[in-house]
């Protein structure tokens, strides 16, 4: 994919994100009887015989170790299911944190021994493994049974390289806070409607013995993505990363100075967990989720395992909008997430039965995914009764926010090439831990692009 054709594929997903889920009707309950019990995701399982002959095993590394997550419990179902109706066949689970699982693919990759299904990230990220020749095209598969055609409009284009769709993607999402009602009841806080707001508020429930945000910063993306959004204002809007590889700005531009600022103001604030860069992905979430923080900014993604979890009973969950800055920016534009993707390695043992396989899983993931409370945010098409399959009353806010999408960005190392990726992830995690100079992380950031681009 071109990057000169990221600003229409950004407008493209901004339209999917809008229309490509369906919530009809008005009310909702809590209800969260469809959970199924689940085994842990990497659970070996010893039968390899079926009628004497050797069973066809298809390796398939994950992205979802939580148990308690509905996606890990889709996940299982599935493939239980798969294994229920082709006997000679066995999935072998390999679930992984996401910054885990990045790492060991860079490991497989190197010795050319991918699994036969793996987890990508789009655009970007996914350019190298593509130009390694690494995975096999997709194209006719997804003809099969109208795949395609359940996707929404536009986000298969992240994942196509020189006309070949190379993986499938699970999610399409938006960046969004969520917040903990009853805690911010507690701490006298109010829902902030700027950035500068938010920094107060943060200070007013820090002083209330309550930590203010969770977030799982070992993750490093995880903290470049809320910079990001503060970004996406401090710019007055999208494409600041597409001007500096048009060469029309640089990364001392004033948007970027300004928006350090802002972010180590937040930071500053003591609005995070206490030693953050030690909470992977799971684990600050699972603050949030144990009613032990009172915001969680994250993608919509986060939806599925918030709407079940204890800490949402009674409608106590909330969201809101990413907040202007110093009055720039709209609090329609947002944080645009193209999801993790499947793909298939060129060189499986069993190339024609984990096609058949990924055929098979992405068109059941969708209504597995909604029985399980956990469709919001996928990237297939769903024309279901969301509230009248008892989804919450926060689910139904997120659904709501996807119909006000006017644009956007997606995140960094979507977007900008490895080396200086790893070069911004690093600089902005290192700023959870000491305050410095924006000038100084500016040139940092441009050292690293001058030197990889």
């Amino acid at each position: 994919m071109a990057m000169n054709s990221r600003k229409w594929l950004l407008g493209g997903m901004a339209a999917a994100l809008a229309l490509g889920l369906t919530a009809c009707g008005g009310g909702s309950n809590n209800s969260t009887n469809n959970q199924q019990s689940s085994k842990p995701a990497d659970e070996e399982r010893t039968d390899d015989k079926t009628s004497g002959e050797e069973k066809v095993t298809i390796t398939f590394q994950n992205i979802y170790p939580d148990p308690s997550d509905p996606k890990h419990q889709m996940l299982r179902t599935i493939v239980d299911n798969y294994e229920a109706e082709h006997p000679g066949v066995k999935i072998e689970l390999d679930s992984l944190n996401t910054d885990q699982q990045k790492l060991k693919l860079k490991t497989q990759a190197a010795s050319k021994e991918v699994p036969d299904i793996t987890i990508v990230n789009p655009s970007a990220q996914m350019k190298p493994f593509v130009e390694a020749d690494l995975f096999a095209p997709l194209n006719e598969m997804v003809e099969k049974n109208g795949l395609r055609d359940t996707f929404q409009e536009g986000i298969l284009d992240y994942y196509t390289f020189d006309g070949n769709l190379y993986a499938l993607p699970d999610g399409n999402n938006i960046a969004i806070f969520y917040y903990n009602k009853a805690l911010f009841q507690q701490a006298g806080a109010e829902v902030p409607a700027t950035f500068e707001e938010l920094v107060e508020t943060a200070k007013t429930i820090r002083a209330a013995g309550i930590t203010p945000i969770a977030i799982g910063e070992k993750d490093s993306w995880t903290g470049s993505f809320l910079f990001m959004n503060v970004l996406l204002r401090t710019n007055g809007g999208p494409g600041f990363l597409q001007d500096i590889v048009d060469g029309k700005k640089t990364f001392q531009d004033p948007a970027f100075l300004e928006a350090v600022d802002a972010f180590q103001s937040l930071v500053q604030a003591d609005a995070f967990q206490e030693g953050a860069t030690s909470f992977d992905y799971n684990a600050g979430e699972n603050l949030f989720k144990t009613g032990k923080a009172a915001m969680y900014f994250m993608g919509t993604w986060a939806t599925g395992g918030i709407e079940t979890s204890e800490v949402n009973k009674d409608d106590n969950i909330g969201v809101f909008k990413f907040p202007t800055v110093n009055g720039n920016g709209s609090e329609n534009e947002f944080m645009l997430a193209p999801g993790s993707a499947f793909a298939v390695s060129k060189h499986s043992k069993h190339l024609e039965e984990t096609l058949d396989f990924l055929n098979y899983f992405m068109l059941h993931y969708p209504k597995e995914a909604f029985k399980l409370k956990g469709a919001v945010g996928v990237a297939q098409n769903i024309d279901e009764d969301f509230a009248a399959a008892g989804y919450s009353g926060m689910a139904m806010e997120v659904l709501g926010l996807f119909k006000e999408v006017k644009g956007g960005d997606i995140a960094f190392d979507n977007t900008m090439n490895p080396g200086t990726a790893q070069v911004h992830l690093s600089s902005i995690q290192k700023l959870f831990v000491a305050k410095k100079d924006a000038a100084d992380v500016a040139k940092e950031h441009q050292k690293a692009y001058d030197e990889n681009n």
